[in-house]
């Protein structure tokens, strides 16, 4: 077991790594708590036992249809029921789509009260339950509505994994991918709870020296202008992590478009995503260049014009005001 830590001051908060760690949960739960709304989904094997606090299970939907404000407004109608007050604590059980949920549950809800992440998905360990980031969609955009909310702990009990189905360890083997560019860490050589450890401590410290991502933080969405884009493009066809792989080759063909890497390099993303972590780096095919275009214009990273995260001789950096061409040019490199 792994006991690490996001430092931000007096909101510092410890995320547990390991097997069998769920027993941890009370020791991350506010003394004050007496309630505790649970949220998850139906399919996922956790029981959450706390005695001497009362539990009341709220599930939510499958899906990124379900990740909406009609479900935050669900939840608050049942926090409103139960009588959850500001010294009480939300307990998200499940992916990232859960922790997003019911964290933005929990930062709105008598305007913030604690909500501690069990994490179950790789996906949700090494990326979307740490630092603070909430939020649902709008049919204009992903996580277009949200808020910075830290958990008062994490907990990543390697158990859940044995029983994620496939597609749901790559959704996190994308994420891990990004960290390999953002440190070149060779992470696929660490065993499990080493490489779970070690995108936590990446994360972590970027987070802690950019919490709202006023500068660096910005550089943990590497990929992902094109992947929400994809994303969105797809109807959620494409789950988040397959999306960030192919973000990934795209930025890349993009930072090569523009002159910010050689081909080399390019191909080393290709060698990475495809060759170490076996997954895919071509869109599906018949999807439109002027939609993925306009999506990204919509990205909620786009401040004054296009927005990319992009490789380059100083490593990766965020770009604003892409000019179109470049981005049109990358895209037909790989769309069919």
């Amino acid at each position: 077991m792994r006991r690490l830590t996001v430092p931000l001051a007096d909101r510092s908060y410890d995320v547990v790594v390991g097997r069998g760690v769920v027993a941890e949960l009370a020791t991350l739960l506010p003394s004050t708590a007496k309630r505790a709304a649970v949220v998850t989904q139906d399919g996922i094997p956790a029981e959450i036992e706390l005695p001497g606090v009362e539990i009341t299970t709220f599930i939510i939907g499958q899906g990124e249809s379900a990740k909406t404000l009609d479900t935050i407004a669900t939840l608050m109608s049942g926090f409103a029921a139960m009588g959850l007050t500001r010294h009480d604590v939300v307990i998200s059980v499940g992916g990232g789509m859960v922790t997003d949920i019911a964290g933005f549950a929990a930062a709105s809800w008598h305007r913030g009260i604690p909500v501690v992440h069990v994490s179950t998905s790789l996906l949700g360990m090494v990326d979307a339950a740490i630092g603070g980031k909430t939020g649902v969609n709008l049919p204009e955009g992903k996580n277009l509505v949200g808020a910075y909310w830290q958990p008062s702990g994490v907990l990543c009990d390697l158990d859940f994994l044995d029983t994620l189905p496939p597609r749901e360890m790559r959704c996190g083997l994308g994420e891990m991918a990004k960290y390999h560019f953002l440190t070149g860490d060779d992470l696929m050589a660490l065993d499990l709870e080493q490489r779970v450890a070690r995108c936590i401590e990446i994360k972590a410290e970027v987070v802690a020296s950019d919490e709202r991502e006023g500068g660096r933080r910005a550089l943990l969405n590497y990929g992902h202008t094109f992947a929400h884009a994809l994303e969105i493009a797809t109807g959620h066809q494409l789950a988040h992590g397959e999306a960030v792989a192919i973000g990934l080759i795209y930025a890349a063909e993009l930072g090569f478009e523009m002159g910010r890497i050689d081909a080399t390099r390019v191909q080393q993303h290709r060698d990475v995503v495809a060759g170490e972590y076996d997954l895919m780096t071509q869109p599906p095919p018949g999807l439109d260049a002027d939609e993925l275009l306009a999506l990204m214009h919509r990205d909620k990273k786009a401040l004054t014009g296009l927005t990319f995260i992009l490789d380059g001789v100083h490593g990766v950096e965020v770009i604003t005001g892409v000019d179109e061409a470049p981005v049109r040019a990358a895209m037909s490199r790989l769309l069919r």
